[in-house]
């Protein structure tokens, strides 16, 4: 699969976050604020698999030969990433 810039940016971004969080521990930050910044990392992460998901989806579903495809089973496995990530 191809990944779209917009999400390879979006990980940069919370790759970012994250050495921020890091460099707040050992700086020794309120605790409030730590956490708040990890909620906030994982709230952009849960927005990017939703968005793989919903970009491979699309892609499997659009192909060629998806009138051979069993749509249900694509929807289902595309369902089961999401549940399976939370």
């Amino acid at each position: 699969m191809q990944y779209d810039p917009k999400v390879l940016a979006r990980m940069k971004k919370m790759e970012g976050q994250l050495r921020g969080i890091l460099r707040m521990m050992e700086e020794e930050k309120d605790c409030k604020d730590v956490i708040t910044q990890l909620s906030a990392v994982r709230s952009a992460v849960d927005r990017t698999i939703g968005v793989i998901v919903t970009d491979n989806l699309v892609e499997c579903l659009s192909q060629e030969d998806a009138e051979t495809v069993d749509k249900n089973a694509i929807v289902k496995q595309a369902v089961d990433l999401l549940v399976k990530s939370r």
